[in-house]
């Protein structure tokens, strides 16, 4: 059986070129650029809770790094460096082998030196911590939202959720979106472009990713700014192919998925209205639908679902929640 540091040196040693130095010593060594200001963000992926066991292992590894790019787009932080730390039942090489593939191909995607980490035996749960720079004192954060401010999200929500219950067996997706709702869920993109270009452009005040559900995270947005959020329902961002004909069990799920079934990764942010025409030609530039769906108001951190005529809707579903018995 191969050695700890047999298993690193194959899977996890790759070149490290933005990086003093990289994995092989007891610790790595960062030079940020001057003027930077380091934005850092972690979190752990458990087998079982936040992916299936058989889930496909480069798919996996992409995952595991892009979930931690997420949080760093929604402070418009330009990624830099990741260290990955992975709790290993007994190693499969082949399996260690795609997971790497998975965690480097996203690591080249988005300019990310995997600069060290950590592997230990026992049940298979793997965490990254990633860092990222951005110039001092210009980082999107959520407690800027201002009153009259426009709520905005990226891409399309609910897709990921869908395709959860199709791998949990509780639906059965038809062919036409299968796809599409299996690649949201285990290889997203995280919107670091989208991100950057909303804090140098100055077009955002606050922002946040999608990653527990859209009310729950446009929740934190309001919260944090000490403001309410109203959604509009009526312009969320639908999502299925055009033309597609959903059954009924179908749309109801679909409509739970895009409030509160997580696992989307765009961004969530807010904007002053007369900044619309200007997000709307980012949105163009960068090929990534922009939709405003919302506006903040005076409040204490409540969010309400309006009909098209403005009228509040009853909130059923609440967003992921790790210690909640009712998590959607």
């Amino acid at each position: 059986m191969p050695s700890e540091f047999d298993l690193i040196a194959r899977h996890f040693v790759r070149p490290t070129p933005r990086t003093v130095l990289g994995p092989g010593d007891d610790a790595a060594l960062l030079a940020p650029s001057p003027g930077a200001e380091i934005a850092v963000t972690t979190d752990a992926l458990v087998s079982g809770i936040h992916f299936l066991p058989e889930t496909d292992p480069e798919r996996l590894g992409w995952k595991t790094l892009a979930v931690n790019l997420s949080d760093l787009a929604a402070m418009g932080a330009t990624p830099r460096w990741a260290l990955l730390a992975c709790v290993l039942p007994d190693p499969d090489e082949d399996w260690l082998a795609a997971f790497s593939s998975g965690v480097f191909a996203c690591a080249r995607r988005y300019g990310v030196d995997v600069s060290g980490g950590d592997t230990t035996r026992g049940p298979l749960s793997l965490c990254v911590t990633a860092l990222g720079e951005v110039p001092a004192a210009t980082a999107l954060r959520r407690d800027a939202a201002r009153a009259g401010d426009e709520l905005w999200v990226s891409g399309f929500l609910g897709r990921a959720a869908l395709g959860l219950a199709h791998r949990r067996g509780e639906i059965r997706l038809p062919a036409e979106i299968l796809d599409a709702c299996l690649d949201r869920l285990e290889k997203p993109y995280p919107r670091v472009e989208l991100g950057v270009a909303l804090r140098e452009n100055a077009l955002a005040h606050a922002a946040i990713d999608v990653s527990d559900g859209l009310l729950a995270d446009a929740g934190h947005l309001a919260e944090a700014s000490r403001l309410d959020v109203e959604i509009d329902l009526t312009r969320l961002p639908e999502g299925f192919p055009q033309g597609f004909a959903a059954a009924p069990s179908l749309t109801e799920r679909f409509q739970r998925g895009r409030l509160s079934g997580g696992d989307d990764y765009e961004l969530l942010f807010s904007a002053a209205p007369e900044r619309r025409d200007d997000i709307d030609a980012l949105g163009a530039r960068i090929k990534l639908p922009l939709s405003r769906i919302g506006r903040f108001v005076a409040g204490a951190g409540g969010v309400s679902l309006r009909d098209a005529r403005g009228e509040a809707l009853p909130v059923f579903y609440k967003g992921f929640d790790h210690f909640a018995e009712n998590i959607q």
